[in-house]
């Protein structure tokens, strides 16, 4: 011991540590509150097997520990010294359900590289491919609609939610190389037979590639973001429609939906078009119906009022960003990736901060997407051009675990059903992992 009361390496490797467990589990899964010593050689798994023999479980359950609201990464006796505490510290640690990867099930391949996917639906995962083409999937893995239409790559996809995805259809938009979106409207009966969907909508209006899109909440707006270094702004409303793409849209639906696909798609104007960027606009996502935000190669994160046109902050970074989400706590934080492999959470309500207030590294390569966990404020996944996945939990500093799905870059990756993961990669395969389990 020395003279100040702090313990030194030789004595932490001889004592026990005093704990008092807490958690917010249900009653059947608390222990007892009384202090108690264990090993300070104890790591979390030790930990979790002290929970689960306290729990007299036959089965046991994989836990995990915070400190401070920080995960324990390392034994308890490196976290004294990390910490700086004395021998006598009782330490409080609350346990929590441990995140288990889930397993890889099966993949299915497409002709080309999977630049994009939306798992947003419980039923249907969306795919868009290099090929040209969408495709839509049940949940058995079978595919059972293919959206034909785009003359080049299909970079991004995105389910547009209710009002106007109901009934037995499923509003889909996508953007592609062609420099256009597409809107489709899926029919969604028991049919085995794989459906060749035509698109109805056609957006026009980019000078470029279109490299993302995204729904707004209501489903009544969509926004895009090019590699001409705009975001526009479009209306999936009929009653936003011109003259002329109106009487289509009337054809169409007096036409009935076996006769739909024959009918040339409408073509759509721009509401509104936002500058601001000066390179691709790589990635965009709305924080509300009035509100969004973009990331772009120009190393910078936008965020704009929808009915202004107005850039209403701007936060920087060192390299290009390529993807971003919106989530985690109050759903008001944002998580990028970009060209320097390190996965970024920012939080914009933070007034006049133009950093990040979170960096994570582990990635070997560009990070190509980014999503925050749908239910859980701490939770997010990245995949790489490493060819890995990654799921974090931003009260630590390292990946909860890694996931090697593909043989090739990764290209995409979303959430499913909340706890399974899908992606997509340049191997020219849709992976479906699942079982991840994220409580009791």
């Amino acid at each position: 011991m020395e003279e100040n009361g702090k313990m030194s390496e030789a004595d932490v490797q001889e004592t026990q540590v005093q704990v008092r467990f807490t958690t917010k589990l249900r009653d059947e899964f608390r222990v007892v509150s009384t202090p108690f010593a264990v090993p300070s050689s104890l790591t979390r798994y030790g930990l979790s097997e002290v929970i689960n023999a306290l729990l007299g479980r036959d089965k046991p359950i994989p836990f995990d520990f915070l400190l401070d609201d920080e995960l324990i990464r390392t034994s308890l006796e490196d976290l004294l010294l990390a910490k700086n505490l004395s021998a006598e510290s009782i330490l409080n640690i609350e346990y929590i359900p441990a995140v288990v990867p889930p397993i890889p099930k099966e993949s299915q391949l497409h002709d080309d590289w999977v630049s994009a996917v939306d798992a947003s639906l419980a039923s249907y995962i969306v795919t868009g491919s290099y090929d040209t083409f969408a495709r839509l999937w049940s949940v058995a893995g079978t595919c059972v609609g293919v959206l034909e239409g785009h003359t080049d790559a299909i970079t991004s996809v995105s389910v547009i939610p209710t009002p106007v995805s109901h009934g037995d259809n499923i509003s889909i938009v996508t953007g592609s190389k062609d420099r256009t979106l597409r809107m489709w409207k899926v029919p969604t009966d028991n049919s085995s037979s794989i459906k060749t969907v035509k698109p109805t909508r056609c957006f026009k209006g980019h000078t470029s590639s279109v490299q993302s899109v995204a729904a707004s909440p209501s489903g009544m707006q969509i926004c895009s973001g090019s590699w001409d270094s705009s975001i526009m702004l479009w209306r999936t409303s009929e009653d936003a429609l011109e003259p002329e793409e109106e009487e289509i849209a009337k054809k169409r639906k007096l036409a009935g939906p076996d006769v739909d696909t024959q009918l040339a798609e409408t073509e759509v104007s721009a509401k509104a078009t936002f500058d601001g960027h000066t390179q691709c606009v790589s990635a965009v996502a709305w924080a509300a119906e009035d509100y969004l935000f973009s990331v772009s190669w120009d190393h910078s994160v936008r965020s704009w009022n929808v009915e202004t046109g107005a850039n209403t902050s701007t936060m920087s970074c060192s390299k290009a960003l390529h993807c971003l989400s919106v989530g985690g706590e109050g759903s008001a934080l944002l998580a990028t990736g970009g060209a320097d492999n390190v996965l970024r959470v920012w939080d914009p309500r933070i007034v006049g901060v133009v950093a990040p207030i979170l960096q994570l590294t582990s990635h070997k390569g560009w990070i190509t997407s980014c999503k925050w966990h749908p239910r859980s404020t701490f939770h997010l996944l990245s995949a790489s051009h490493d060819g890995t996945i990654k799921v974090w939990d931003t009260r630590a500093k390292v990946p909860l675990y890694t996931v090697e799905a593909h043989k090739d870059k990764v290209l995409c990756a979303d959430w499913w059903k909340e706890d399974c993961i899908v992606s997509g990669g340049a191997d020219s395969k849709l992976s479906i992992m699942r079982e991840a389990k994220f409580n009791l």
